[in-house]
């Protein structure tokens, strides 16, 4: 069952018009994020990916990271559209946070953009900014969306959302 989508403000997207498959976008933005008191990443060359009933998930270079501040780490994940996933570790002063952030290192067809991309659970981090907003991270523990100001949900994520 669909949820109610909430009411649209000036200068904000619906997450239920965003497409399924989901899309990739560029997008002119800065996107920070901080780790043990470090800021890991600081960047323009921001691509967003936008699926139905989530916030976006922000992919960021991995040559924007702080040299060493990932590696590769256990587990991996399938995602129907963008292919195989695999887990990196994020590290920011004396902090590592295990599986914080994901790539595809060879990404289905129409997601080749994402290959040198890594996308980071904000929730995890000590604070992830767009623009100089701070991001709420997705609800729940899978998805990495971030959620700011100019979407509207409800989210995927949370209790009771599993079957949308």
């Amino acid at each position: 069952m669909r949820p109610v989508p909430r009411p649209v403000r000036p200068g904000q997207e619906s997450v239920w018009d965003y497409p399924r498959p989901p899309r990739l976008e560029h997008v002119d933005a800065r996107v920070t994020i901080d780790l043990g008191g470090e800021r890991v990443v600081d960047t323009h060359d921001v691509v967003r990916v936008l699926e139905t009933s989530h916030p976006p998930v922000y992919y960021l270079p991995i040559s924007a990271f702080v040299p060493g501040s990932l590696a590769p780490d256990r587990g991996a994940s399938f995602c129907e559209f963008k292919g195989s996933a695999r887990y990196l570790s994020v590290r920011g002063g004396d902090v590592v946070v295990p599986r914080a952030a994901w790539n595809y290192p060879t990404p289905a067809p129409g997601f080749e953009q994402l290959a040198d991309r890594v996308a980071v659970y904000a929730g995890e981090m000590d604070a992830c900014t767009v623009d100089g907003e701070r991001v709420t991270p997705q609800p729940g523990g899978f998805y990495g969306g971030w959620i700011t100001a100019d979407v509207a949900g409800p989210f995927k994520g949370g209790a009771g959302t599993a079957g949308w």
